[in-house]
Protein backbone atom coordinates (compact mmCIF):
# COMPACT_ATOMS: atom_id res chain seq x y z
CA UNK A 1 0.00 0.00 0.00
CA UNK A 2 1.32 2.91 -1.11
CA UNK A 3 1.58 5.87 1.95
CA UNK A 4 1.53 9.04 1.60
CA UNK A 5 2.42 12.13 4.76
CA UNK A 6 1.72 15.61 3.78
CA UNK A 7 4.06 17.85 6.53
CA UNK A 8 3.53 21.79 7.03
CA UNK A 9 6.80 22.76 8.47
CA UNK A 10 6.20 26.41 8.66
CA UNK A 11 2.25 27.84 8.69
CA UNK A 12 1.11 31.89 7.32
CA UNK A 13 -0.04 33.80 10.36
CA UNK A 14 -3.39 34.98 10.51
CA UNK A 15 -5.66 37.70 11.21
CA UNK A 16 -9.05 36.69 13.51
CA UNK A 17 -9.33 35.94 17.19
CA UNK A 18 -7.56 35.31 20.32
CA UNK A 19 -7.72 34.27 23.55
CA UNK A 20 -6.20 34.50 26.88
CA UNK A 21 -6.71 32.29 29.55
CA UNK A 22 -5.35 32.65 33.47
CA UNK A 23 -4.89 30.95 36.27
CA UNK A 24 -4.01 32.71 39.74
CA UNK A 25 -3.92 30.37 43.02
CA UNK A 26 -2.60 31.13 46.16
CA UNK A 27 -1.60 34.71 44.82
CA UNK A 28 0.44 32.95 42.21
CA UNK A 29 0.05 33.56 38.55
CA UNK A 30 0.35 29.54 37.55
CA UNK A 31 -0.96 29.88 33.91
CA UNK A 32 -0.74 32.83 30.97
CA UNK A 33 -1.90 31.39 27.85
CA UNK A 34 -2.18 33.73 24.59
CA UNK A 35 -4.02 32.19 22.27
CA UNK A 36 -4.41 32.32 18.05
CA UNK A 37 -6.86 29.67 17.36
CA UNK A 38 -8.09 30.61 13.58
CA UNK A 39 -7.36 28.00 11.44
CA UNK A 40 -3.72 28.77 9.18
CA UNK A 41 -3.91 29.25 5.68
CA UNK A 42 -0.92 28.03 4.43
CA UNK A 43 0.69 30.63 2.45
CA UNK A 44 3.72 28.92 2.29
CA UNK A 45 2.74 25.97 1.08
CA UNK A 46 0.43 27.70 -1.63
CA UNK A 47 3.95 29.29 -2.77
CA UNK A 48 5.39 26.12 -3.69
CA UNK A 49 5.20 25.64 -7.44
CA UNK A 50 4.04 29.16 -8.35
CA UNK A 51 6.57 31.25 -10.06
CA UNK A 52 8.09 33.48 -8.13
CA UNK A 53 7.35 36.82 -9.54
CA UNK A 54 4.18 35.70 -8.16
CA UNK A 55 5.17 35.87 -4.85
CA UNK A 56 4.74 39.76 -4.05
CA UNK A 57 1.19 39.49 -5.01
CA UNK A 58 0.16 35.94 -3.70
CA UNK A 59 1.83 37.18 0.44
CA UNK A 60 0.22 40.35 0.29
CA UNK A 61 -3.23 38.38 1.06
CA UNK A 62 -2.07 37.75 4.23
CA UNK A 63 -2.58 40.44 5.02
CA UNK A 64 -4.83 43.71 4.19
CA UNK A 65 -3.60 45.93 6.33
CA UNK A 66 0.10 45.97 5.73
CA UNK A 67 -0.13 44.28 2.25
CA UNK A 68 3.08 46.83 1.37
CA UNK A 69 5.32 44.80 3.81
CA UNK A 70 4.61 41.69 2.51
CA UNK A 71 5.19 42.72 -1.76
CA UNK A 72 8.10 44.88 -0.56
CA UNK A 73 9.81 41.55 1.72
CA UNK A 74 8.92 39.12 -1.27
CA UNK A 75 9.81 41.11 -4.05
CA UNK A 76 13.32 41.73 -1.75
CA UNK A 77 14.12 37.91 -1.69
CA UNK A 78 13.38 37.30 -5.00
CA UNK A 79 14.96 39.97 -6.71
CA UNK A 80 18.58 38.73 -4.15
CA UNK A 81 17.94 35.26 -5.52
CA UNK A 82 17.91 36.40 -8.94
CA UNK A 83 20.85 39.25 -8.56
CA UNK A 84 18.77 42.49 -9.15
CA UNK A 85 19.69 45.38 -8.26
CA UNK A 86 16.69 47.85 -8.42
CA UNK A 87 17.24 51.59 -9.05
CA UNK A 88 17.12 54.90 -7.01
CA UNK A 89 14.73 56.20 -8.11
CA UNK A 90 12.41 52.47 -7.78
CA UNK A 91 13.56 52.66 -4.46
CA UNK A 92 12.45 55.73 -3.58
CA UNK A 93 8.99 55.02 -4.70
CA UNK A 94 8.86 51.92 -2.85
CA UNK A 95 10.04 53.95 0.24
CA UNK A 96 7.31 56.32 -0.51
CA UNK A 97 4.40 53.92 -1.05
CA UNK A 98 5.83 52.25 2.54
CA UNK A 99 5.41 55.59 4.36
CA UNK A 100 1.63 55.40 3.29
CA UNK A 101 1.39 52.17 5.08
CA UNK A 102 2.71 53.36 7.77
CA UNK A 103 0.62 56.18 8.17
CA UNK A 104 -2.62 54.77 7.61
CA UNK A 105 -1.91 51.09 9.54
CA UNK A 106 -0.21 53.35 12.64
CA UNK A 107 -3.01 55.97 12.75
CA UNK A 108 -5.70 52.71 12.78
CA UNK A 109 -4.39 51.06 15.47
CA UNK A 110 -3.22 54.33 17.70
CA UNK A 111 -6.73 56.51 17.09
CA UNK A 112 -9.32 53.98 16.76
CA UNK A 113 -8.16 50.54 18.06
CA UNK A 114 -5.68 51.40 21.11
CA UNK A 115 -6.50 54.86 22.18
CA UNK A 116 -10.13 53.58 23.68
CA UNK A 117 -8.07 51.43 25.93
CA UNK A 118 -6.81 54.80 27.90
CA UNK A 119 -9.83 56.82 27.64
CA UNK A 120 -12.30 54.23 29.40
CA UNK A 121 -13.99 53.47 26.31
CA UNK A 122 -15.26 50.57 24.56
CA UNK A 123 -14.33 52.06 20.87
CA UNK A 124 -13.91 54.22 18.41
CA UNK A 125 -17.73 55.06 18.16
CA UNK A 126 -17.60 55.79 21.67
CA UNK A 127 -14.63 58.51 21.13
CA UNK A 128 -16.68 60.19 18.36
CA UNK A 129 -19.36 61.07 20.74
CA UNK A 130 -16.90 62.58 22.66
CA UNK A 131 -13.83 63.79 21.18
CA UNK A 132 -15.73 64.13 17.57
CA UNK A 133 -12.31 66.28 16.16
CA UNK A 134 -9.41 63.40 17.12
CA UNK A 135 -11.90 60.65 15.20
CA UNK A 136 -11.92 63.00 12.20
CA UNK A 137 -8.17 63.95 12.52
CA UNK A 138 -7.25 60.35 12.79
CA UNK A 139 -9.95 59.41 9.46
CA UNK A 140 -8.19 61.93 7.59
CA UNK A 141 -4.76 60.73 8.65
CA UNK A 142 -5.65 57.75 7.57
CA UNK A 143 -6.87 58.56 3.94
CA UNK A 144 -3.78 60.40 3.36
CA UNK A 145 -1.75 56.99 4.05
CA UNK A 146 -4.22 55.41 1.51
CA UNK A 147 -3.63 58.07 -0.98
CA UNK A 148 -0.76 57.60 -0.92
CA UNK A 149 -0.83 53.76 -1.20
CA UNK A 150 -3.41 54.33 -3.92
CA UNK A 151 -1.56 56.67 -6.29
CA UNK A 152 1.81 54.37 -6.29
CA UNK A 153 0.02 51.29 -5.86
CA UNK A 154 -3.08 51.37 -8.09
CA UNK A 155 -5.14 50.96 -4.94
CA UNK A 156 -5.02 51.06 -1.19
CA UNK A 157 -5.97 47.51 -0.02
CA UNK A 158 -3.35 44.91 -1.96
CA UNK A 159 -1.66 47.10 -4.23
CA UNK A 160 -1.69 45.98 -8.53
CA UNK A 161 0.82 48.09 -9.58
CA UNK A 162 3.84 46.35 -8.04
CA UNK A 163 6.02 44.32 -9.35
CA UNK A 164 9.41 42.25 -8.48
CA UNK A 165 11.67 43.91 -9.87
CA UNK A 166 9.88 47.55 -9.61
CA UNK A 167 6.29 48.81 -10.58
CA UNK A 168 4.19 48.26 -13.60
CA UNK A 169 3.47 52.08 -14.19
CA UNK A 170 5.13 54.92 -12.77
CA UNK A 171 2.25 57.69 -11.45
CA UNK A 172 2.40 60.39 -13.02
CA UNK A 173 4.42 63.38 -11.78
CA UNK A 174 1.32 65.80 -11.03
CA UNK A 175 -0.27 62.86 -9.30
CA UNK A 176 2.66 62.97 -6.29
CA UNK A 177 2.64 66.64 -6.27
CA UNK A 178 -0.85 66.71 -5.73
CA UNK A 179 -0.20 65.07 -2.25
CA UNK A 180 1.88 67.64 -0.73
CA UNK A 181 -0.63 69.88 1.02
CA UNK A 182 -2.12 67.00 2.59
CA UNK A 183 1.22 65.63 3.62
CA UNK A 184 2.34 68.94 4.98
CA UNK A 185 -0.87 69.22 6.72
CA UNK A 186 -0.38 65.04 8.12
CA UNK A 187 3.07 66.44 9.66
CA UNK A 188 1.64 69.01 12.16
CA UNK A 189 -1.60 66.52 12.78
CA UNK A 190 0.57 63.77 13.42
CA UNK A 191 2.70 65.56 16.09
CA UNK A 192 -0.86 67.09 17.47
CA UNK A 193 -2.12 63.87 18.20
CA UNK A 194 0.78 62.44 19.96
CA UNK A 195 1.08 64.91 22.46
CA UNK A 196 -2.71 64.42 22.95
CA UNK A 197 -1.79 60.51 23.59
CA UNK A 198 1.01 61.81 25.62
CA UNK A 199 -1.83 63.14 27.95
CA UNK A 200 -2.93 59.44 28.61
CA UNK A 201 -2.57 57.69 31.84
CA UNK A 202 0.45 55.30 31.70
CA UNK A 203 0.60 52.62 33.90
CA UNK A 204 3.79 52.28 35.29
CA UNK A 205 5.68 48.88 33.51
CA UNK A 206 9.28 48.26 31.68
CA UNK A 207 10.69 45.83 30.88
CA UNK A 208 14.83 44.88 29.92
CA UNK A 209 13.71 43.95 25.99
CA UNK A 210 15.78 42.63 23.76
CA UNK A 211 15.06 44.59 20.60
CA UNK A 212 15.38 43.49 17.02
CA UNK A 213 14.80 45.87 14.34
CA UNK A 214 16.11 46.89 11.22
CA UNK A 215 19.18 49.80 10.92
CA UNK A 216 20.41 51.52 8.17
CA UNK A 217 23.14 54.07 7.97
CA UNK A 218 22.17 56.58 6.21
CA UNK A 219 17.46 56.70 7.67
CA UNK A 220 14.86 55.27 9.69
CA UNK A 221 14.40 51.73 8.33
CA UNK A 222 11.15 51.40 6.95
CA UNK A 223 12.05 49.00 3.36
CA UNK A 224 15.65 47.93 3.80
CA UNK A 225 18.36 47.80 5.96
CA UNK A 226 20.58 45.20 8.13
CA UNK A 227 19.38 43.41 11.16
CA UNK A 228 20.33 44.76 14.75
CA UNK A 229 19.94 43.89 18.21
CA UNK A 230 20.01 45.46 21.48
CA UNK A 231 22.88 43.23 22.81
CA UNK A 232 24.80 43.85 19.68
CA UNK A 233 24.04 41.61 16.97
CA UNK A 234 24.25 43.13 13.21
CA UNK A 235 24.10 40.74 10.45
CA UNK A 236 22.68 40.79 7.30
CA UNK A 237 18.85 39.75 6.21
CA UNK A 238 19.99 36.42 4.96
CA UNK A 239 21.47 35.42 7.99
CA UNK A 240 18.24 35.79 10.00
CA UNK A 241 17.49 31.99 10.07
CA UNK A 242 21.05 31.65 11.57
CA UNK A 243 20.13 33.66 14.92
CA UNK A 244 16.44 33.55 15.17
CA UNK A 245 13.89 30.58 15.06
CA UNK A 246 10.18 29.57 15.23
CA UNK A 247 8.72 27.12 16.99
CA UNK A 248 5.63 24.94 17.42
CA UNK A 249 3.60 25.52 20.40
CA UNK A 250 0.08 23.46 21.29
CA UNK A 251 -2.09 26.68 22.29
CA UNK A 252 -1.15 28.73 19.01
CA UNK A 253 -2.19 28.05 15.85
CA UNK A 254 0.59 30.83 14.85
CA UNK A 255 4.41 29.67 15.62
CA UNK A 256 6.23 31.70 18.06
CA UNK A 257 9.51 33.21 16.86
CA UNK A 258 12.43 32.96 19.25
CA UNK A 259 16.21 33.59 19.01
CA UNK A 260 18.06 30.23 18.70
CA UNK A 261 19.23 30.61 22.25
CA UNK A 262 15.71 30.55 23.13
CA UNK A 263 15.54 33.97 24.15
CA UNK A 264 11.94 35.95 23.21
CA UNK A 265 12.58 39.16 21.98
CA UNK A 266 10.57 42.17 20.85
CA UNK A 267 9.98 43.74 17.17
CA UNK A 268 7.83 46.67 16.04
CA UNK A 269 7.64 50.59 16.98
CA UNK A 270 9.62 50.41 20.40
CA UNK A 271 12.31 48.29 18.95
CA UNK A 272 12.91 50.77 15.68
CA UNK A 273 13.01 53.70 17.96
CA UNK A 274 15.65 52.12 20.18
CA UNK A 275 17.46 51.25 17.41
CA UNK A 276 17.30 53.91 15.21
CA UNK A 277 16.58 57.21 17.33
CA UNK A 278 19.09 58.78 15.87
CA UNK A 279 18.31 58.58 12.16
CA UNK A 280 14.52 59.84 13.01
CA UNK A 281 14.17 64.18 11.53
CA UNK A 282 15.80 66.61 14.49
CA UNK A 283 11.24 67.16 14.69
CA UNK A 284 10.02 63.99 14.97
CA UNK A 285 12.63 63.61 17.90
CA UNK A 286 11.85 66.72 19.38
CA UNK A 287 8.03 65.42 19.16
CA UNK A 288 9.07 62.32 21.04
CA UNK A 289 11.02 64.56 23.91
CA UNK A 290 7.91 66.83 24.48
CA UNK A 291 5.72 63.14 24.54
CA UNK A 292 8.16 62.35 27.79
CA UNK A 293 9.70 59.51 25.45
CA UNK A 294 12.98 57.95 26.90
CA UNK A 295 15.85 57.80 24.05
CA UNK A 296 15.40 54.03 24.60
CA UNK A 297 11.22 53.64 26.21
CA UNK A 298 11.21 50.36 27.64
CA UNK A 299 7.38 50.43 28.92
CA UNK A 300 5.23 48.97 26.08
CA UNK A 301 1.90 51.40 27.00
CA UNK A 302 3.95 53.77 25.43
CA UNK A 303 4.42 52.11 22.10
CA UNK A 304 1.56 54.26 21.37
CA UNK A 305 3.56 57.28 21.51
CA UNK A 306 6.18 55.67 19.40
CA UNK A 307 3.86 55.18 16.60
CA UNK A 308 2.58 58.84 16.57
CA UNK A 309 6.14 59.79 16.49
CA UNK A 310 6.42 57.28 13.16
CA UNK A 311 3.10 58.65 11.59
CA UNK A 312 4.95 61.85 11.92
CA UNK A 313 8.22 61.04 10.66
CA UNK A 314 6.52 59.26 7.77
CA UNK A 315 4.34 62.33 6.72
CA UNK A 316 7.68 63.90 6.88
CA UNK A 317 9.83 60.99 5.03
CA UNK A 318 6.84 60.90 2.11
CA UNK A 319 7.16 64.74 1.88
CA UNK A 320 10.84 64.85 1.10
CA UNK A 321 10.57 61.73 -1.46
CA UNK A 322 6.96 63.40 -2.92
CA UNK A 323 8.99 66.95 -3.56
CA UNK A 324 12.23 64.89 -5.13
CA UNK A 325 10.51 62.08 -6.88
CA UNK A 326 11.58 61.45 -10.27
CA UNK A 327 9.83 59.23 -12.16
CA UNK A 328 11.64 55.64 -12.70
CA UNK A 329 11.81 55.09 -16.35
CA UNK A 330 12.03 52.35 -16.96
CA UNK A 331 9.70 51.57 -13.89
CA UNK A 332 10.86 48.11 -13.23
CA UNK A 333 14.60 46.39 -13.92
CA UNK A 334 14.77 43.46 -16.33
CA UNK A 335 14.23 40.09 -14.43
CA UNK A 336 16.47 37.03 -15.23
CA UNK A 337 15.24 33.42 -13.62
CA UNK A 338 17.49 31.48 -12.49
CA UNK A 339 17.85 28.83 -9.79
CA UNK A 340 18.88 29.93 -5.94
CA UNK A 341 18.12 31.12 -2.79
CA UNK A 342 17.07 34.58 -1.34
CA UNK A 343 15.60 36.43 1.52
CA UNK A 344 13.69 39.88 2.24
CA UNK A 345 13.15 41.98 5.08
CA UNK A 346 11.35 45.23 5.97
CA UNK A 347 9.68 47.36 8.81
CA UNK A 348 5.90 46.59 8.84
CA UNK A 349 4.43 48.91 11.16
CA UNK A 350 4.21 45.55 13.16
CA UNK A 351 7.99 44.73 13.27
CA UNK A 352 10.21 43.18 11.13
CA UNK A 353 8.73 41.15 8.06
CA UNK A 354 11.22 38.16 6.66
CA UNK A 355 10.71 36.30 3.59
CA UNK A 356 13.30 33.79 2.51
CA UNK A 357 12.56 31.74 -1.14
CA UNK A 358 14.60 28.95 -2.45
CA UNK A 359 13.83 28.96 -6.23
CA UNK A 360 14.44 26.37 -9.08
CA UNK A 361 16.18 26.69 -12.44
CA UNK A 362 12.65 27.27 -13.95
CA UNK A 363 11.90 30.39 -11.69
CA UNK A 364 9.55 28.31 -9.61
CA UNK A 365 8.87 28.30 -6.06
CA UNK A 366 10.31 25.17 -4.17
CA UNK A 367 10.32 25.97 -0.24
CA UNK A 368 9.24 29.40 0.86
CA UNK A 369 9.60 30.58 4.83
CA UNK A 370 7.70 33.70 5.84
CA UNK A 371 8.06 35.07 9.36
CA UNK A 372 5.84 38.42 10.19
CA UNK A 373 6.15 40.19 13.18
CA UNK A 374 2.95 39.01 15.30
CA UNK A 375 4.26 35.42 15.48
CA UNK A 376 7.87 37.03 16.62
CA UNK A 377 6.42 39.18 19.70
CA UNK A 378 4.20 36.33 21.20
CA UNK A 379 6.55 34.72 23.41
CA UNK A 380 7.69 38.44 24.82
CA UNK A 381 3.80 38.78 24.63
CA UNK A 382 3.26 36.09 27.14
CA UNK A 383 5.83 37.30 29.39
CA UNK A 384 4.59 41.20 29.57
CA UNK A 385 1.10 39.88 30.33
CA UNK A 386 2.22 37.60 33.03
CA UNK A 387 5.21 40.67 34.70
CA UNK A 388 1.82 43.10 34.26
CA UNK A 389 -0.91 40.54 35.99
CA UNK A 390 1.96 39.73 38.90
CA UNK A 391 1.75 43.42 39.32
CA UNK A 392 -1.83 43.89 39.20
CA UNK A 393 -3.16 41.20 41.34
CA UNK A 394 -5.12 43.90 43.27
CA UNK A 395 -6.86 44.36 40.60
CA UNK A 396 -10.78 42.78 40.25
CA UNK A 397 -11.57 40.64 37.59
CA UNK A 398 -13.27 43.09 35.33
CA UNK A 399 -10.23 45.81 35.84
CA UNK A 400 -7.37 43.00 35.42
CA UNK A 401 -9.50 41.79 32.13
CA UNK A 402 -8.88 45.32 30.99
CA UNK A 403 -5.47 45.79 31.50
CA UNK A 404 -5.00 42.52 29.78
CA UNK A 405 -6.25 43.29 26.86
CA UNK A 406 -4.13 46.56 26.85
CA UNK A 407 -0.80 44.40 27.28
CA UNK A 408 -1.96 42.50 23.73
CA UNK A 409 -3.09 45.74 21.94
CA UNK A 410 0.49 47.10 23.14
CA UNK A 411 1.50 45.11 20.13
CA UNK A 412 -0.79 46.07 18.05
CA UNK A 413 -0.60 42.21 16.36
CA UNK A 414 -2.62 41.38 13.34
CA UNK A 415 -5.58 39.97 15.56
CA UNK A 416 -6.50 43.73 16.84
CA UNK A 417 -8.27 44.47 13.90
CA UNK A 418 -11.08 43.38 16.07
CA UNK A 419 -11.19 45.73 18.67
CA UNK A 420 -12.78 42.93 21.15
CA UNK A 421 -11.02 40.14 20.17
CA UNK A 422 -10.49 38.70 23.43
CA UNK A 423 -11.88 35.89 25.67
CA UNK A 424 -10.18 36.03 29.65
CA UNK A 425 -10.88 33.72 31.89
CA UNK A 426 -9.66 33.99 35.18
CA UNK A 427 -9.31 31.05 37.80
CA UNK A 428 -8.52 32.32 41.53
CA UNK A 429 -7.88 29.98 43.92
Amino acid sequence: MTERKITVNALARVEGEGALNVRIRGGEVEIVEFRIFEPPRFFEGLLQGRDATEAPDITSRICGICPVAYITSASQAVEQAWGVEITPEIAALRRLMYCGEWIQSHVLHAAMLHAPDFLGLHDVIAISEVDPELVTTALRLKKLGNDLMEVIGGRAVHPINTRVGGFFKAPDSAEIVALLPELEWGIAAAREMALRFARFDFPEDACDYIFVALVHPEHYPIETGRIATSTGLDIAVDAFHAHFMEEQVARSMALHGRMRNGSAYLVGPLARYALNRARLSDTAKQTAKDCGLNEVECNPFKSILVRMVEVQYACEEALRLARAYVPPDPPSVPLTPRAGTGQGCSEAPRGICHHRYEIDEAGQIVTATIVPPTSQNQPQIEADLERVIRASLALDDAALQWRCEQVIRNYDPCISCATHFLKLSVERG
